[in-house]
């Protein structure tokens, strides 16, 4: 729904979640590809945050490619059938409430992740150095910038069409080409959303400083690796509530609101023939699913 392309320490699970759903990103023939060399991929993102030193590398990269070995075993199989949901609900008249469903079943396997992950993220926070950290902060304030410059800064069209754009990627990538005529459509209903960038500019900051605090923290004091558990785990805890918090409830309601009333916007415009573009397309990334998960068995 959006773009949560920054990195921490404390989202190494989540990156991982978005690296092992490449396959929604480019063509299917690349899917297992790109699955199959994620941990690299996933390695270089994180290093070029932290700059990795002598041994952290190397079990860094242990790490990383364990949580691929589970998620091979325990994950591709359920996107499998979400992914077959899907076909199922674009065959019929998909509703607000049916694509509100698919979002919850997401964000379950998004925080099974993350907590599978904390074990190496323990690791990962008590062997960073105070250098190390500094780097990941000024990594976070050139995200920022890129992202204020396109999403936040210039006048309200731009950052409209900016929005509009980026959500066109996904919909192209589903349904292939659209008409003129649909991409108006579609463009006065991204513009009907609620412009929020500036909002999610300050979340995004907030968490990062959060982060940030905790890496400092957990370098200075030297906690356990039990103590150090249980911090990482109760500042991922409040990451993922954070939507139910009182200050942000009605934001996070409302843009989830929205945006599923977008998606099924472009989803009663589409024709029989993008319909049925959009299930081969789907049909392909569960047979890769599929074939993924059966090699790690």
């Amino acid at each position: 729904m959006h773009d949560p392309s920054q990195y921490s320490l404390l989202q190494r699970a989540r990156a991982l979640f978005l690296i092992a759903l490449l396959a929604c990103l480019g063509a299917c023939s690349t899917i297992r590809f790109s699955y199959n060399h994620g941990d690299t991929l996933l390695y270089w993102w994180l290093d070029a945050y932290v700059d990795f030193e002598g041994a952290q590398s190397d079990w860094v990269k242990r790490d990383i490619r364990e949580l691929f070995q589970w998620h091979r075993k325990t994950q591709l199989d359920d996107y499998a059938q979400l992914l077959g949901t899907f076909q199922r609900q674009l065959g019929g008249n998909p509703t607000q409430a049916d694509l509100l469903a698919d979002y919850r079943i997401i964000r379950t396997h998004t925080e099974t992740l993350a907590m599978k992950a904390v074990p190496h993220m323990v690791d990962l926070a008590r062997s960073l150095t105070p250098d190390q950290i500094e780097q990941m902060e000024e990594r976070f304030k050139k995200k920022n910038d890129e992202y204020r410059r396109k999403f936040v800064s210039g006048s309200v069209d731009k950052r409209q069409e900016a929005r509009f754009d980026k959500s066109m990627e996904q919909f192209k990538l589903w349904f292939g080409s659209f008409s003129s005529e649909q991409e108006k459509a579609l463009r006065r209903a991204s513009d009907a959303r609620p412009l929020d960038s500036n909002v999610w500019l300050e979340e995004r900051i907030l968490r990062q400083r959060k982060i940030l605090a905790l890496a400092r923290k957990i370098q200075q004091e030297k906690p356990s690796k039990e103590q150090t558990s249980v911090m990482i785990t109760a500042l991922l805890h409040e990451f993922f509530t954070r939507m139910d918090s009182p200050e942000r409830k009605g934001f996070y309601d409302a843009y989830i609101n929205t945006t599923s009333n977008y998606i099924l916007s472009a989803i009663r415009i589409a024709t029989p023939a993008q319909k049925a573009h959009a299930q081969q397309r789907m049909q392909g990334w569960i047979d890769d699913f599929k074939v993924l998960a059966k090699e790690a068995k």
